[in-house]
């Protein structure tokens, strides 16, 4: 097949580009607001007051005030400090957290750190669909548990946690409850009182904003002790100047999502079925990874067995698509994912398993295209592989 020369996105979870109207916004903040927003004279008054717009543009998302949003570099910032915060503000509380074997990284190596200085971690499993049982932490619960952190949908399988169901145990038990919303922050409707949640990150290149920018929202009342110390900005919680570019560009990138937040999803969510039905049609030997239902409107996780993962994301970048082989924390890895491990995916059938996630830019064309290529680009490497066979044995669940 001839490889046409087109640039075609479907890598939504690792990072997004940045909407034009965000840009513009960015590139006032840089050129015209550019004032330190600690300062007295109106440049800096005018940077405070976009600062305290935007932190109420990002409260109003997820239902909450506006004195409970600190600005943060990201997502991993966001993580880092709800959970080192927590332990050292709580330790003489107690030094037990649980957390579950499918976090993001920015929230598995905070709890590794603490594992190692002595504090007890309870690693939850999940099931086939990648989801946790919230039984499974209703027992996990001690007189000397602090923190349950899980997020709130899978980067890897687009899974859903319960985590509504998690929050109401966490506050019987008066234990502070952490969610990572970094992937489903503008992807699910977030109500921080209905969930229950005390602490949630999110993070602005995830959702059309400059990489650089993220926030942490901590409920009132939440001890956290600061990371970063220095001028004693956001409330002496987070010192460092204000990253006023960044923090307008997440909450224009917010107000514009909000404004077609159902419509957009739904859109998505079809368009994801549309990829799903033409894959599963068309291509044999294939697994589609997670819950069929409860999933991020635009992830799609494919297991295609007998190829390399890393095969596949090359060769269609040759016909200008990308797509990842999983997080983008470890695509130049070639380990397999500990999501799909923990699902109970043999390494083998984890390491021929790729991410595909849709965004607000994506047609049906570019999907049809897609799915012109990719039986021939599996075919030809599963030619490639002498060996080839049905291994189903190998699949646990």
């Amino acid at each position: 097949m001839e490889k046409f020369h087109r640039r075609i996105y479907l890598d939504h979870s690792a990072t997004t580009p940045v909407l034009p109207e965000v840009a513009k916004a960015v590139y006032d903040a840089m050129t015209i607001y550019f004032g330190n927003a600690s300062e007295p004279h109106f440049f800096g008054v005018e940077a405070k007051k976009i600062l305290e717009q935007s932190r109420l543009s990002i409260a109003n998302a997820i239902k909450s005030h506006a004195d409970e949003i600190l600005f943060t570099s990201g997502g991993t910032e966001s993580n880092n400090m709800a959970i080192f915060g927590i332990a050292e503000g709580y330790y003489k509380k107690g030094n037990h957290i649980i957390t579950s074997e499918i976090e993001h990284p920015a929230v598995l190596m905070p709890i590794k750190i603490l594992e190692n200085e002595g504090f007890e971690i309870t690693y939850l499993p999940v099931d086939s669909n990648g989801i946790v049982d919230p039984q499974d932490i209703k027992n996990a619960i001690t007189n000397k548990t602090i923190l349950v952190t899980i997020m709130h949908s899978n980067n890897i399988v687009g899974a859903f946690q319960p985590i509504e169901e998690i929050g109401k145990i966490t506050k019987e038990y008066n234990v502070i409850f952490h969610c990572d919303a970094v992937q489903s922050y503008m992807s699910s409707e977030i109500d921080i009182d209905k969930l229950n949640v005390d602490l949630l990150s999110i993070s602005g290149h995830k959702i059309y904003a400059p990489k650089g920018a993220g926030a942490l929202y901590i409920r009132k009342g939440t001890r956290i002790v600061p990371q970063i110390y220095g001028g004693g900005q956001e409330r002496g919680r987070r010192s460092g100047t204000e990253n006023i570019p960044g923090i307008l560009g997440l909450a224009k990138a917010t107000e514009i999502l909000m404004s077609d937040f159902k419509e957009r999803n739904q859109r998505i969510a079809k368009l994801r079925d549309y990829l799903r039905d033409g894959v599963l049609q068309n291509i044999q030997d294939v697994i589609y990874n997670g819950h069929p239902d409860k999933r991020l409107p635009g992830n799609c996780n494919f297991t295609f067995k007998n190829v390399e993962a890393s095969d596949i994301v090359s060769r269609l970048n040759e016909y200008g698509i990308a797509i990842s082989a999983g997080s983008a924390c470890k695509s130049a890895s070639s380990e397999a994912s500990n999501t799909l491990l923990a699902m109970g995916i043999c390494p083998e059938y984890a390491r021929s398993s790729v991410r595909i996630t849709l965004g607000r830019e994506n047609t049906k064309e570019e999907i049809d295209y897609l799915l012109n290529v990719l039986p021939e680009v599996i075919s030809s490497l599963r030619n490639k592989n002498s060996s080839y066979e049905d291994r189903d044995k190998y699949f646990i669940f």
